[in-house]
């Protein structure tokens, strides 16, 4: 009898996944927020995540539950779990990455590099940090934020207060970084893990635009310490299926955590044309605990580069003639969303044995989706 696989959210994520999980011979059932969303190939369902008899209903015939993105609430986890639903990431692990003072707080316990933090409750404390901190730092709203969503870089309390209103905030150091890294971890249930080439990461208006695996220019201490870091944070917290940790090389050569996610990542998109098994497959096998997939690149070096916004006028799908006659080697992704400024829409995928091609090659096939 075929396992059946239960992905609470609708969005891009669940929707790459699917295709593995249906070659491994696995059931696909999502929950999709609403009709018509990225996933809806596989939407069995549609309902809010955050009531627990919605989400309890679904669960119901999955031999396990997991998820496209980290926000169905710890009472609704926990009631899950309760009622003997596997899931996978458990919210034991998935607190740390909803709330990233919970995140900051276990990490300092884990001896884990990170930038200095502190929370803050109000303007003084907020100043205090600063006065600590050079005058300019970076505040982050405890919960909910994500692709530069609830981030500010801030020199004065004031350029906050609205957030200090609801409650109290994180504020970081403002890091002297040369790059941002991201480094993936997949881990079994029964502990197993494997780890996959660090990355470099480029961010363009505080969302992923560009992605190079493995990072170039890094020593093979580079790699030995991500993964490390990667390694503990994994087996620390617990985490089971994948797990991203977005990473600050810092100018003097040090690596800091900057934020993680308990899911396949933007980050890993790559290793879906890039890597032996990409990460959609290596989370289904992993939250399932199923023998991990080998996470080395195919080849030397694979580029992603993101579609954001898509073309003003028309769909994607009337692009994709002119880009894969331009671009046969390339591999196009899209997420069955519909064309909006800032929106990631699909990504493209190009691998090799020279970087430089690699580089040209994503995103001149990605160009043609956008205007």
């Amino acid at each position: 009898m075929a396992l059946t696989l239960g992905i609470v959210g609708g969005g891009q994520l669940a929707r790459m996944m699917i295709a593995p999980a249906v070659e491994l011979g696995i059931d696909v059932r999502v929950l999709a927020e609403e009709a018509g969303m990225s996933a809806a190939l596989a939407a069995t369902a549609t309902g809010d995540y955050r009531d627990l008899a919605t989400v309890q209903s679904f669960a119901e015939g999955v031999d396990v539950l997991t998820f496209d993105h980290e926000h169905v609430p710890q009472d609704v986890l926990r009631a899950l779990v309760a009622a003997g639903v596997a899931v996978h990431p458990g919210p034991d692990a998935l607190q740390f990455a909803q709330d990233k003072l919970l995140m900051r707080a276990r990490l300092a316990e884990l001896g884990i590099p990170q930038p200095e933090w502190a929370a803050v409750a109000d303007a003084a404390g907020l100043q205090a940090f600063l006065d600590a901190n050079g005058g300019r730092v970076v505040v982050k709203t405890p919960r909910g934020g994500y692709d530069g969503k609830g981030v500010r870089v801030v020199s004065d309390p004031d350029e906050v207060a609205d957030w200090l209103a609801d409650g109290t905030l994180l504020a970081e150091e403002l890091v002297d970084f040369s790059r941002e890294l991201a480094q993936q971890i997949a881990r079994r249930p029964s502990g197993d893990l494997v780890a996959y080439p660090v990355v470099e990461t480029v961010q363009r208006g505080g969302v992923c635009a560009e992605v190079i695996a493995p990072a170039p220019h890094g020593a093979l201490r580079l790699a030995e310490v991500a993964a490390q870091i990667g390694t503990s944070i994994a087996e620390g917290l617990g985490v089971t299926g994948m797990l991203a940790v977005e990473l600050f090389e810092t100018t003097d050569e040090r690596l800091l955590v900057n934020e993680l996610a308990m899911r396949p990542h933007n980050s890993g998109h790559w290793g879906q044309d890039g890597a032996v098994t990409g990460q959609f497959e290596q989370h289904v096998r992993a939250v399932l605990d199923l023998p991990l997939g080998d996470p080395s690149p195919r080849q030397p070096w694979a580029v992603m580069v993101n579609i954001l916004g898509g073309p003003v006028e028309g769909s994607l799908e009337s692009r994709f003639p002119a880009a894969l006659a331009a671009h046969p080697e390339a591999k196009v992704h899209t997420y069955g969303k519909a064309p909006r400024p800032g929106r990631k829409v699909g990504h493209v995928n190009a691998t090799g044995d020279d970087l430089d091609a690699v580089v040209y090659e994503a995103r001149a096939a990605a160009a043609f989706f956008a205007d």
